[in-house]
């Protein structure tokens, strides 16, 4: 999907390659800024029918240093399997490019990033083989920033920070002082900047408040992304209230509705079957019998 935080997550550093230096300034671990940075191809198939693609690569080089493959994974939740993916990646990226690998993961929540940062070691306990030990970017190490100055300082640390902090109490301030900013930047750098956000933060309640600032403070911005959410959110709305509506007639006529019935009414977004649901509500002797004639 367009609007994926996953996507966002490991994107915004193709689109703005120098940003790692920033995140690893923040992280505590330094890497000499890149003097040139290229964005690799990300399919690491094998010759046999197996296909593993890594998010985001990209080789960064240094003045005086050896270039650095930098792998850039987008982590949405704890996956027990992921691990020994990347351990793959960094052996295969070795092998393939002869380049030193590195491996930053984005996580969105603090449990995810969490897990992401502990170190996993291969191999039995009493003679490991390799420990891996990737960095780690997301809202338990990524700056708040939500001074419009600062943004101004680092634009894409900014708009990295501003997602990774999807969830924040201070999301609204963070969001503010990046429109703050915006509103005198090129739209060539404006204008991804506003995409990557929007994909970034996802379903989040956060979306929709940066929709409406996008909206408000940068009102000559125009977008396919910003429409189609627009009318996705009109249509969700609408299934919401058709949904309630359904509940609403079960409450005046004294029914009891489960909780599986009531997750299965408010979950579906499919306004003609809202709609013969609610015309049963009005005759059925229980709840469920809603669904009997499907």
């Amino acid at each position: 999907m367009v609007n994926s935080p996953h996507e966002a997550m490991h994107r915004i550093f193709q689109g703005h390659p120098g940003l790692f230096s920033g995140v690893s300034e923040v992280l505590g671990v330094h890497f000499t800024p890149p003097t040139s940075v290229t964005i690799l191809p990300t399919d690491l198939t094998e010759t046999r029918p197996l296909e593993r693609r890594v998010d985001t690569l990209l080789r960064l080089e240094a003045e005086d240093e050896e270039p650095l493959l930098l792998a850039v994974e987008a982590q949405g939740k704890k996956d027990p399997h992921k691990p020994a993916s990347w351990a793959y990646y960094a052996s295969y990226l070795l092998t393939k490019y002869r380049l030193q690998p590195m491996l930053l993961v984005v996580c969105q929540d603090r449990a995810t990033a969490e897990w992401a940062a502990r170190p996993v070691t291969f191999g039995p306990p009493q003679w490991p083989l390799l420990t891996l030990r990737p960095l780690v970017a997301g809202p338990h190490n990524m700056p708040v920033i939500t001074d419009p100055d600062e943004v101004h300082k680092d634009l894409a640390l900014a708009t990295l920070s501003a997602i990774t902090h999807g969830k924040n109490p201070d999301i609204e301030a963070i969001l503010k002082a990046v429109t703050a900013v915006l509103q005198d930047t090129p739209d060539a750098v404006k204008n991804p900047v506003i995409e990557i956000i929007f994909q970034g933060l996802g379903k989040l309640p956060a979306a929709a408040l940066w929709r409406k600032l996008v909206a408000v403070d940068l009102s000559f911005y125009k977008s396919p992304i910003f429409e189609e959410a627009r009318d996705e959110g009109r249509a969700q709305g609408q299934a919401q209230g058709r949904a309630e509506d359904i509940l609403d007639v079960f409450d005046v006529r004294g029914l009891d509705v489960p909780e599986a019935v009531r997750e299965r009414i408010t979950s579906c977004e499919d306004p003609e079957t809202l709609r013969h649901w609610h015309r049963r509500a009005v005759i059925v002797r229980s709840a469920d019998e809603i669904f009997t004639d499907e």
